[in-house]
């Protein structure tokens, strides 16, 4: 299974896009040994329609174009579940990969948020909570989940979640 993380829009150099970066990096090293060899970055450049309807629906077609036709996809989206464990995921990713599934999608949206087609193609639609934060804020808990998901399936020690 490969991993892609699609988002829309570019992280400006600061401490949100080297936090991202880290885990990105560290999600690479140990995704190999758990099956899961490639993770790739695909940023989408923002919209530039005038109105938000527009954005959502430009935005979302330039996401979907990405997404394969097999993917399994999580779409993070503030309306999204907030009551999935880590755990959980991880043992939901890893039952996709265990079913051959060839590609995990997992979709950050751009300011003004995902097109229902997005959501509507997802498998899974998570969010961090109700309140609404910043994109170069969520790619790094996407990514640090990323990471966290394939220590789970290791039984790496960086998770301490229940015994």
């Amino acid at each position: 299974m490969n991993i892609q993380a699609i988002a829309v829009g570019r992280l400006k150099p600061g401490i949100e896009r080297d936090h991202a970066a880290r885990y990105f990096d560290r999600s690479v090293a140990l995704g190999r040994s758990q099956g899961l060899p490639v993770l790739d970055l695909v940023e989408l450049p923002e919209s530039r329609a005038r109105r938000a309807n527009d954005r959502h629906a430009e935005e979302g077609g330039a996401i979907l174009a990405k997404v394969p036709n097999e993917a399994a996809v999580i779409v993070f989206d503030e309306r999204g579940r907030a009551d999935l464990a880590s755990e959980s995921i991880a043992a939901r990713i890893g039952r996709w990969r265990d079913e051959g599934r060839s590609t995990l999608a997992m979709v950050i949206g751009g300011p003004d948020g995902l097109h229902d087609s997005v959501r509507s193609r997802a498998d899974l639609i998570l969010a961090f909570g109700a309140a609404t934060l910043p994109h170069g804020l969520v790619r790094v808990l996407v990514f640090e989940q990323m990471y966290r998901t394939l220590t789970i399936l290791a039984g790496h020690p960086y998770h301490r979640g229940e015994a």
